[in-house]
């Protein structure tokens, strides 16, 4: 254990190699910033006082980190920082990967899970020390080329896997006039999770599909998921050695979705990186040249692997891979990312949850106390609070609404939303045209080509333009459920671990996803 003093810190960064370090803070701190692992994780300051552990349990894998998520004390993913009763923040972040910190009475600890690594320490204004520490991860780690980032529709939020051949098309015409350099097809073209082809709803095939973008003038993206799969899939059946095991031999658990539960491959698997290399050919081949690989978190979930490496370090190598088989030219989006571990290797990267058509439910706000499903307010509050990254890569705010059909945001709610993105410098939506008004039609059109300045004049405070615009709203944590609330929440959080369960709310959404499809004037 390595000792600083704060005395030593207080007027100049410093960086020192240790595997535990300790800091001895001069007072109590009034709040922590906790900075979550993945791009659906949590990162918010809040108080010094236990979060409950979010719920169901089934979603530990694919929201947070499963090894830290029973933690009691305030920690976060390779940094944290404290606020002090003067304002001043003391960060404490290490640069490399497989790193935690965490915040101990009266002490700042960071631990590695890999030997010897650098910490990075600094105290004052909160905008300063963040951004001397982005300084120091991109000497590190590397960062991306700064040019323009491109303007995104895509399939997901408005026909989520509902998607076939001649929706697309129908779409694809329709999108002609507006300003989109992207237009990405999302869920719901492969014939499996793990298995990368293409199913009987694209009879024409990938390579087609990606003409016909091209053939609008715009660069054609494609979703994938190639670091999961489902027992369903041809993958699964046949290569089950390709998989991530415990220490007892039984299957790493990377969560529950699609119905079904979810498992990850051995990214250090000698037969698994020529697998992936083979697959990222494929898709440029095709004729997608941006890229958005989602769920990547499973490549560094804990478990035995073939070589006995970090997790972190061999879902890094795993990027490393994919980013040089889909070459320089390609736009790589990570999502469902392990934060540090992607810097230098994508051009961009999610930093916050799942958007959603609606503001933030009850169920899973307050009594499953789980910010990391998907809900507009829920990635407001992470992507506010992970800013500090835009020097370093390219930050993905998700998508933006205009329409209001299919949608029960609040004028004021999708506005928020739509000023997040500017700030962010990435713009996408996935509203269909036949879903707006005409002034909802003409507002994506001016927004598309909006370049306001950009000031930020506090923590949640910006001037766009000549607006003051305040996400401290939406940046707020509900009040722990206590009493019946907490056993009410305890029962549904039972419930939500059974698969059966699950698959029964994804038929009930199965359904009314039919009927949306329905409304859009594609049947």
């Amino acid at each position: 254990m390595t000792k600083i003093h704060f005395s030593k810190i207080q007027t100049e960064s410093k960086i020192i190699k240790a595997r535990e370090l300790q800091i001895e803070l001069p007072s109590t701190p009034v709040k922590y910033y906790r900075h979550g692992w993945q791009s659906w994780s949590l990162a918010a300051w809040t108080s010094l006082s236990p979060l409950p552990v979010q719920k169901p349990a089934i979603f530990h894998p694919l929201q947070v980190d499963a090894e830290s998520v029973h933690e009691s004390r305030p920690n976060g993913s390779w940094l944290g920082a404290v606020e002090f009763a003067d304002g001043n923040v003391l960060l404490l972040g290490a640069l490399a990967t497989d790193t935690i910190v965490l915040l101990e009475q009266d002490q700042l600890t960071g631990r590695s899970e890999a030997g010897d690594v650098e910490w990075f320490m600094a105290f004052g204004r909160e905008d300063v020390i963040f951004a001397e520490y982005a300084n120091a991860l991109e000497h590190r780690f590397g960062s991306i080329q700064r040019n323009d980032t491109p303007r995104v529709w895509c399939s997901w939020y408005s026909l989520y896997h509902a998607i076939d051949e001649p929706a697309l098309h129908k779409i694809f015409d329709e999108l002609t006039d507006l300003p989109f350099e992207v237009l990405q097809v999302d869920d719901g073209w492969q014939m499996d999770i793990g298995d990368w082809t293409v199913n009987e709803k694209f009879p024409s095939g990938m390579a087609d599909l990606a003409q016909k973008i091209k053939s609008t003038g715009r660069r054609a993206g494609l979703w994938l998921a190639p670091l999961i799969a489902t027992k369903t899939s041809q993958l699964f059946h046949e290569h089950k050695d390709w998989f991530l095991r415990d220490e007892h031999g039984q299957l790493v658990s990377a969560g529950f979705n699609w119905g079904q539960p979810l498992y990850a491959l051995d990214t250090t698997h000698p037969d698994v990186t020529p697998w992936l290399v083979a697959l990222m050919k494929q898709v440029r081949t095709w004729g997608f040249d941006y890229l958005k690989l989602d769920f990547l978190y499973a490549g560094a979930l804990k478990g035995k692997r073939h070589n006995n490496m970090p997790r972190e370090a061999a879902y890094r190598e795993s990027l490393r891979v994919m980013r040089e088989a889909m070459g320089a030219d390609a736009f790589f989006l990570t999502c469902g990312t392990p934060i540090l571990p992607a810097l230098g290797l994508c051009d961009a990267m999610r930093i916050g949850p799942d958007v959603g058509a609606h503001w933030e439910k009850h169920r899973d706000s307050v009594l499953f106390y789980n910010f990391t499903i998907p809900g507009t307010r829920n990635a407001i509050r992470t992507v506010i609070n992970r800013l500090w990254l835009k020097p370093l890569v390219r930050i993905d705010p998700d998508v933006v609404y205009f329409e209001s059909n299919e949608n029960s945001l609040t004028p004021e709610q999708k506005s928020l939303l739509q000023d997040l993105a500017l700030i962010c410098e990435f713009k996408a939506t996935s509203d269909l045209p036949q879903w707006m008004t005409r002034d909802e039609y003409e507002h994506l059109r001016a927004y598309l080509n909006l370049n306001p300045e950009i000031k930020q004049t506090g923590r949640y405070t910006f001037e766009i333009g000549n607006r003051q615009v305040d996400f401290t709203p939406a940046t707020e944590l509900p009040e722990i459920p206590n009493g019946l609330v907490a056993l009410w929440a305890s029962f549904l959080s039972w419930l939500g671990d059974f698969h059966f369960v699950l698959r029964i709310f994804k038929w009930l959404d199965d359904e009314a996803l039919k009927k949306r499809r329905a409304r859009g004037a594609f049947c």
